[in-house]
């Protein structure tokens, strides 16, 4: 586990995504990406690295809506433990023949593809937290060309799934308004701007590179995912401890945001839309 995942950061756990055809997707999360299933309904699976948690949920959805320029789901990233993990991965990708993209942004090296309903994932590894550069409190960050040979060098380990040890590292996010968001994010969940990029806002932590990043790159002002799209359901954000959950649904409630107590967890939206489900470690 990453110590930027864990008390006292504040950190993105599970991700529930919405999907047309949940046999589909199944299949593409266990043979390309590395999940198993834990549990599984007619319409719902949830997804494991550890067989214990879930780590991806999918909920199937009727008359689904193709994915089209909204706010919601960027990207979820899944944060291996390794980078000798992240060679085995991109080694199974190559062999799998299955479209993907990749970027080195000096705090992580990452490798970017899309479910079968365009549903946007990351995979990564991080680079020790020492090596990365930090200037006025804002850690810098770039997308770079990856070193392929490098990092298949790193391990020759035949591929077995995602190691039990995978987490879920960060959420990228498309919003309508990236200061309405930013003020959401900061002043009401409590996080910390880290770096800013064209049209994006990262925020963090516990001095981590990202747990949270927004953007208006489907255009500003875009609308909410339709409740019948593909895409973002509902992602869930960790708290240390009731005491600082407790504050942070203060925070927000004061800031004029509506937050619902359910079972064991409190749901709130930001202003894009996006739902989040608020827990304690």
């Amino acid at each position: 586990m990453s110590k930027f995942h864990q008390p006292p950061a504040i950190y993105v756990n599970e991700v529930n995504i919405k999907v047309s055809n949940l046999a589909k997707s199944i299949q593409f999360y266990e043979e390309i990406i590395g999940l198993k299933v834990l549990s599984q309904t007619e319409t719902t699976a949830n997804l494991t690295a550890d067989g214990k948690t879930t780590l991806v949920s999918l909920t199937q959805i009727e008359n689904a809506l193709p994915k089209s320029r909204t706010a919601g789901l960027y990207h979820f990233a899944i944060l291996l433990p390794s980078r000798k993990n992240l060679a085995v991965f991109l080694r199974h990708l190559i062999q799998s023949g299955y479209p993907f993209g990749a970027g080195d942004h000096l705090v992580s090296e990452a490798l970017y593809l899309n479910d079968p309903d365009g549903n946007g994932i990351e995979v990564y590894s991080d680079r020790p937290a020492s090596k990365w550069a930090w200037k006025d409190d804002l850690v810098i960050m770039s997308t770079e060309q990856i070193d392929a040979k490098g990092i298949l060098a790193e391990s020759q380990s035949p591929w077995n799934g995602l190691p039990a040890g995978t987490i879920m590292g960060h959420i990228h996010l498309h919003v309508s308004n990236l200061q309405e968001a930013e003020d959401f994010y900061t002043k009401g969940l409590g996080f910390d701007v880290v770096s800013y990029y064209p049209q994006a806002v990262f925020m963090a932590s516990e001095k981590y590179h990202h747990h949270i990043a927004i953007n208006t790159w489907a255009g500003i002002g875009a609308p909410p995912t339709p409740e019948n799209g593909v895409g973002l359901n509902w992602y869930e954000v960790v708290y240390p401890n009731g005491n600082a959950r407790k504050e942070t649904v203060e925070r927000l409630q004061s800031l004029g945001y509506k937050v619902k107590e359910e079972s064991d967890y409190y749901v709130t939206s930001d202003p894009s839309g996006n739902k989040i489900r608020l827990l304690v470690h």
